[in-house]
């Protein structure tokens, strides 16, 4: 008979979990510091051990993602379920926003009479809010697509892409070409995994990341 306890109250919960994977994953491991906080997260999310290897960090990832949320920066996601994985209480005590415009009349009118697709029309719809904010995909390789070439055509300057898109059609090779560039930081899943659960988790660690170091201000 397996013996289960049911009596431990959720931090609790996480503080075990963090030190199981802490414990199977030893020194030396591939992420340190904010880095390892990030990919540890990324694992309790999925309890996917292969996403150590698949991870990829900008150099200025962590710090621009944390400068940015700081600054009270605009978050937006490519889908209301990654909208919806951000914790607004942390967002709260941020004052950040976390916008997701798939759903929105315009972008649907715009992608109809483009042929496009809704997630590509809502970067396009997303353009006001992107300079110094954080774009989050984690389902849509044709809003990543999109946002690189906004920003190779000099239209948008965010501080930190998440760029997780998930699936079999141009996920790993919109993750590439987003590795590929250098001006703009991020933080990405080589190849097909990815999604708005994982995405979602990045920013929460880079939310709490943010508020230790606000809180060591004051």
């Amino acid at each position: 008979m397996i013996n289960i306890g049911t009596d431990i109250n959720p931090e609790d919960i996480e503080k075990k979990s963090f030190a199981i994977i802490d414990s199977e994953v030893p020194e030396p491991r591939p992420f340190k510091n904010d880095e390892w906080r990030i990919a540890r997260r990324l694992v309790h999310t999925s309890a996917d051990f292969e996403l150590l290897s698949l991870l990829c960090f900008h150099p200025d990832a962590v710090s621009k993602g944390i400068e940015a949320l700081l600054s009270g920066c605009t978050i937006v996601t490519d889908t209301e379920m990654a909208r919806m994985g951000i914790t607004s209480g942390r967002m709260n005590r941020l004052s950040c926003h976390p916008e997701c415009f798939i759903n929105n009349e315009q972008v649907k009118e715009n992608a109809l009479a483009k042929k496009i697709t809704r997630a590509s029309a809502a970067v396009d719809y997303s353009l006001p809010y992107l300079d110094g904010g954080i774009y989050v995909v984690g389902n849509a390789p044709t809003a990543l697509i999109r946002l690189l070439q906004l920003i190779s055509e000099n239209k948008c300057r965010p501080s930190l892409i998440v760029g997780m898109p998930v699936g079999f059609v141009n996920a790993a090779e919109s993750k590439e070409l987003l590795i590929l560039q250098k001006d703009i930081a991020y933080i990405t899943i080589k190849g097909r995994k990815g999604g708005s659960a994982l995405a979602a988790c990045v920013v929460n660690q880079l939310a709490e990341l943010a508020l230790m170091k606000k809180d060591n201000m004051n």
